[in-house]
């Protein structure tokens, strides 16, 4: 019931927000400025979890990757058919819900010299940005927030997004560092207000956006790599760093995408994920994948099967990431450990990145609580070699990763892991962004609007 409630407060402040000049702000006691930060940081937290990153436009691409799919007939969204309306949830849950209050959070916090609220604000706004210009591109930013002064904020480039994303991260840090004012406790459902790991956090992500683009227009891979290489010295050390959004469980608590498999959404796995654990003998396939409730047996759907399927002969995601009480993952540990390997790939080549490589599959194993399997898994998928080793570090990354929107990041600019276009596709080839959602087209009409699935963002050149 408090996690509900968290939705209707973040609504709540900013119907408020949108009341300022019908109130006496000097007298009106629901005005949004006299509301303390920690009551602001915890719906931002739910709702960015619940609303946001499992949220359907996370569904989605990973209908693209073919981890998931659907028990339906095609067309469907697994063979690309998508309306801009099926975007509006999550943009809405992106910027009206999380965007606009993280804005408030942080305004209020620097005037109070809250300085670990604004910190953890700025992060967190970082990586809202982050997750919008991957599946956008270019987004409103610099003038979204005007209010009544600009009822249609023109979009920053992905470009200024992601040199904004970095100028964020980098004055959270400092604010957390300067450490002044009062100190988020149990309001932070992330880190309970341990400004050391927001630190921490905030640098590994620092190292996940200069990797996004190592295939940018301008940009080269090396430097790239350079720059996420010292980011992550400062960064993640362990699996206890992950940063997590932790679902109690329970009637209006569960995990986002536990609610995502429940059979009324008929989303399942795809043979293509089922099928590639199993083939790989991969010990983490019992963490990842459920069995089958007609018949226990790991199976997934192929995606564009014509017909319909009996919904129980289908696994669903498993417990470790999709059980009812399963924290949800914005960047953790392992994620890290990736990040150097390509980037260590990258400046040094293909010996240099073995050692985080091995790391990155031990850590995620350990995480998932099947460590005692992980030299035998090591040995069958071998050493990096000059030829392999790129696809590799990405398809483990992408078992790390799963249900993540980085994977589709990763996919774009490195072509890993492979992937073959599906039976009855509407297109030639696989989307490389999503559409602009309905309810930002007839609210705010923009010149990049017009993009179609197939078009490419930016940092996403031929």
């Amino acid at each position: 019931m408090k996690y509900i409630k968290l939705s209707l407060v973040a609504a709540f402040l900013i119907i408020c927000t949108g009341c300022d000049k019908y109130l006496d702000v000097n007298s009106n006691p629901n005005n949004p400025e006299d509301v303390q930060e920690k009551l602001i940081l915890s719906p931002v937290e739910y709702n960015l979890a619940q609303g946001v990153i499992g949220g359907w436009s996370s569904v989605h691409v990973n209908h693209f990757m073919q981890t998931v799919a659907l028990n339906q007939p095609v067309p469907n969204v697994g063979t690309y058919l998508l309306a801009n309306t099926d975007e509006n949830d999550t943009w809405y849950y992106l910027y009206t819900i999380c965007l606009q209050n993280l804005h408030l959070l942080n305004s209020k916090a620097e005037a109070n010299s809250n300085l670990k609220y604004a910190g953890i604000a700025k992060i967190l706004t970082a990586y809202c940005l982050g997750y919008g210009t991957t599946l956008w591109g270019d987004i409103p930013y610099s003038e979204a927030f005007a209010g009544s002064g600009n009822f249609y904020p023109t979009y920053d480039s992905q470009e200024d997004i992601y040199k904004t994303i970095q100028d964020l991260l980098d004055k959270g840090i400092a604010n957390l560092e300067a450490g002044t004012g009062l100190t988020p406790g149990s309001d932070d459902y992330l880190y309970n207000g341990d400004a050391d790991k927001w630190i921490r956090a905030a640098y590994t992500l620092k190292a996940r956006y200069y990797m996004h683009l190592t295939k940018a227009p301008g940009y080269n891979a090396a430097t790239q790599a350079g720059l996420a290489l010292a980011a992550l010295e400062k960064g993640m050390q362990s699996n206890d760093d992950d940063l997590e959004f932790p679902y109690p469980g329970g009637a209006g608590t569960q995990n986002r995408w536990y609610s995502n498999f429940l059979p009324v959404e008929t989303l399942i796995m795809s043979a293509h994920t089922v099928n590639l654990l199993k083939d790989r003998q991969d010990p983490r396939i019992s963490k990842l994948v459920a069995l089958s409730e007609e018949d226990g047996v790991y199976r997934g759907r192929e995606i564009g099967t014509e017909g319909i399927g009996s919904l129980g002969s289908y696994s669903i995601g498993g417990q470790f990431y999709a059980g009812e009480a399963s924290s949800l993952v914005l960047i953790n540990y392992r994620e890290a450990l990736f990040l150097k390997a390509e980037a260590d790939l990258l400046t040094s080549g293909y010996a240099a990145a073995q050692d985080s490589y091995a790391a990155a599959i031990q850590a995620d194993m350990s995480k998932l609580g099947v460590s005692g399997s992980s030299a035998a898994y090591l040995a069958s998928r071998g050493t990096l070699t000059a030829s392999n080793a790129l696809e590799r570090i990405m398809e483990e990354k992408s078992i790390a990763n799963i249900f993540s929107v980085e994977v589709f990041s990763d996919w774009r600019r490195t072509g890993y892991p492979a992937l073959n276009l599906v039976p009855h596709a509407l297109f030639t080839a696989i989307p490389r962004r999503l559409i602009y959602p309905n309810s930002e087209i007839s609210t705010n009409p923009q010149p990049q609007q017009s993009a179609t699935l197939k078009d490419r963002v930016w940092s996403d050149p031929e």
